[in-house]
């Protein structure tokens, strides 16, 4: 019998930073044309090894091998020139850019003489290789205009152009619908079918157990398993994951019938029409409904981020005039966005810095910085919230999601507001930390405040919410309470008439909830 090697093998991965041991000896294969989950909390070291396997950063100590060969990776260029392609969460490319232009950026095809770009050779190639991923996209088209999970499928051919054997994709779903997700794994299953490597990391573990073979577990930097997803549950991959059974919770109510905040008739005059609801002190108030329903454009104008263009708020009885978020803030309203990295945080900036924003002038004295007194009360607030490590000095960027997630929610916990707005508050955060964001929210209710949360996962709305309200084309369908909060009323009510005939309610993508 003849041995083949495997495709990727990694043998005693490690790498430090100062003061952090990021990874400690991780080994692990994956084989020609599997589909090999890659799973384990924001900290455990799934983002610095896949950095380590596209050559972003250089390992420590170990070896890494393709085909049983040791390769030596010391730029992305050579690990792409290894047949290893890298698919981030954060899609690299340059919007302005056609798809043709960004699939050969940095490489770009040349006319005879080398000095001139082949643009109409790189738009043949382009066609070409989309023609077997989605013959719809025109590689002449700048690619901002085209949806993520087509700018997604531009990403994957860019990875078929290099004829890469071993392509990363990490966090591929976070912005895609189910029938998206459907879409991506077909061109998964089918790269697996020709003899291509994936590595899959996600937190959605119905997406890990839906696609993958194989996965392997990582906690705190370490390799603990490599398990086969047709013979475990669950239930016991989130067990190793997070090294102990997070149990079921249930919903807990802290509404009072005081109303803290009245919307009437609120607009903008494009996709929110006549939106009108209340939110009582400790109340949570989920908001569903399907991608594009209007669900983030109404928190944006109640944060005062996009202007009204008809309707008022009305914040413990006195009318608010929120025309910009520092309006909103001075009405005690604080927006969790939905973009954290992007609209929620400055990554250079201490975690101290960063919970300063809203409220700055409580820790600056004639235009300079109280920093012991900051100090003192980022660091009880991040206590209380468990941030790890207990750095409030350390930047933010370096954090993972949940723990940035945390100083988010406790800057607004500094700037003493009343009214908190979570939009998705658990995307791209692992299941214990997720866990965690359930329990602050209960205690943000419980001490009184008023919560708005915007989820996609259904699982998550249902487990947070008193009420859940339902919009569908930028208006409010309905609203639901106690035993009606199902996942089938909620998809009833969020799927638009003339699409609910003769159909099934596809809900967005079940998460595994702790």
């Amino acid at each position: 019998m003849t041995y083949t090697p495997s495709r990727l093998a990694l043998n005693g991965i490690e790498k430090s930073f100062p003061g952090i041991k990021a990874l400690s000896g991780v080994s692990f294969e994956v084989r020609p044309g599997e589909v090999h989950g890659l799973l384990g909390e924001n900290g455990a070291g799934k983002s610095t090894l896949l950095n380590v396997l596209s050559a972003v950063l250089s390992a420590d100590m170990g070896e890494i091998k393709i085909d049983g060969a040791e390769v030596h990776l010391s730029s992305p260029a050579d690990a792409r020139a290894a047949g290893i392609a890298m698919i981030h969460q954060e899609l690299q490319h340059i919007p302005a850019l056609t798809v043709a232009q960004n699939l050969f950026l940095g490489r770009p095809m040349k006319r005879v003489g080398g000095l001139l770009v082949d643009r109409s050779g790189q738009e043949r190639k382009a066609r070409e290789i989309l023609a077997g991923l989605d013959p719809s996209i025109n590689p002449a088209t700048p690619i901002h205009e085209l949806k993520v999970a087509q700018q997604q499928i531009v990403e994957i051919a860019r990875a078929l152009l290099d004829d890469a054997k071993i392509i990363a994709m990490d966090e591929p779903t976070s912005s895609l619908t189910p029938s998206e997700f459907e879409r991506l794994a077909e061109l998964i299953a089918e790269l697996a079918g020709k003899g291509v490597s994936i590595i899959y990391v996600s937190h959605k573990m119905d997406e890990v157990f839906r696609i993958c073979d194989r996965a392997t577990i990582l906690r705190d930097g370490q390799f603990i398993d490599t398990v086969d997803m047709a013979g475990i549950s669950q239930d016991q991959v989130i067990a190793k994951m997070v090294g102990r059974e997070l149990q079921a919770a249930t919903h807990r109510s802290f509404a009072t019938e005081e109303v803290m905040m009245q919307v009437d008739g609120l607009g903008d005059g494009k996709m929110i029409r006549n939106a009108s609801f209340e939110v009582c002190r400790g109340e949570v108030l989920g908001i569903a409904g399907l991608v594009g329903s209007g669900r983030t454009e109404l928190l944006r104008l109640v944060a005062g981020i996009d202007r009204a263009t008809g309707g008022k708020i009305t914040v413990c009885g006195k009318e608010a005039a929120l025309r910009t978020p520092r309006h909103a803030i001075a009405s005690g309203i604080g927006l969790v966005p939905e973009e954290r990295k992007k609209d929620g945080i400055v990554k250079s900036r201490s975690v101290a810095a960063n919970i300063a924003l809203p409220c700055m002038d409580r820790f600056s004295a004639g235009g300079l910085i109280k920093r012991r007194e900051l100090h003192a009360e980022a660091t009880e607030l991040m206590s209380k919230m468990r941030l790890r490590p207990p750095d409030v000095q350390r930047p933010i960027g370096q954090f993972s999601g949940g723990n940035q997630q945390k100083a988010i929610i406790g800057r607004w916990l500094a700037a003493d507001v009343d009214i908190l707005l979570f939009d998705e508050p658990t995307r791209g955060i692992d299941i214990g930390a997720k866990s965690e964001i359930y329990d602050l929210i209960e205690e943000l209710a419980a001490s009184g405040k008023s919560i708005v949360v915007v989820s996609s996962e259904l699982p998550e709305i249902i487990r947070v919410s008193d009420r859940v309200m339902v919009m569908r084309e930028g208006e409010i369908a309905g609203t639901l309470t106690g035993s009606d909060i199902t996942e089938e009323q909620i998809a009833a009510l969020a799927i638009p008439k003339s699409k609910a005939t003769g159909s099934s309610a596809s809900a967005p993508n079940y998460e595994v909830q702790a």
